[in-house]
């Protein structure tokens, strides 16, 4: 299986597990009826999770207007220790265990001055889904000893800009929905 360290071309910040398997598990539909999560376009207001601030919230019913319910786990690492988990979570993905997996690449670590280590970020569908997300979070540490303190950032964060310079802006603590 390519590593992603091994990637150095131009414009290649990121591996998709889809673009190292054809598995139909990988960001497939059987994972919605196999862990039991709502599908995006069925989330209504009444599925939004709990919120610590106003500010969250409103977040939140930003990504319900707009479908924005996809959020990742972002896992850091020394590039031996991405290269290693890289496959692993590939083989989970393609087994249905996680939705997806995406790794920045040698060029995205060297290009991309935002990331102190390298980066794996493990995706579910839906993070109004607490129950998914904290599941998912569960076999990242016993499955694969991945131990140390993750946030979870929803991709309408991303959308909207905020980052750890920015998070302060948005009302936020953390560039993050969930830290565990």
């Amino acid at each position: 299986m390519q590593s992603p360290l091994e990637i150095t071309e131009e414009e290649q910040y990121w591996l998709r597990s889809r673009d190292v398997s054809e598995s139909p598990k990988i960001g497939g539909d059987d994972y919605f009826t196999d862990h039991g999560v709502t599908r995006p376009e069925n989330v209504q207001s009444d599925d939004l999770p709990p919120a610590e601030t106003e500010a969250v919230r409103e977040i939140d019913r930003d990504a319900l207007s707009e479908k924005k319910t996809i959020g990742k786990w972002q896992v850091t690492g020394s590039p031996a220790r991405i290269d290693g988990l890289w496959p692993e979570l590939v083989a989970d993905a393609q087994a249905g265990i996680i939705w997806a997996v995406k790794a920045m690449t040698a060029f995205g670590y060297e290009e991309l001055s935002m990331y102190d280590d390298y980066l794996l970020t493990v995706y579910t569908p839906n993070y109004f889904d607490r129950r998914d997300v904290t599941r998912v979070r569960e076999h990242l540490r016993d499955a694969h000893d991945v131990t140390h303190e993750l946030y979870y950032k929803p991709d309408i964060y991303t959308a909207k800009g905020i980052v750890a310079e920015t998070a302060e802006e948005f009302g936020l603590s953390a560039p993050a929905r969930y830290i565990q």
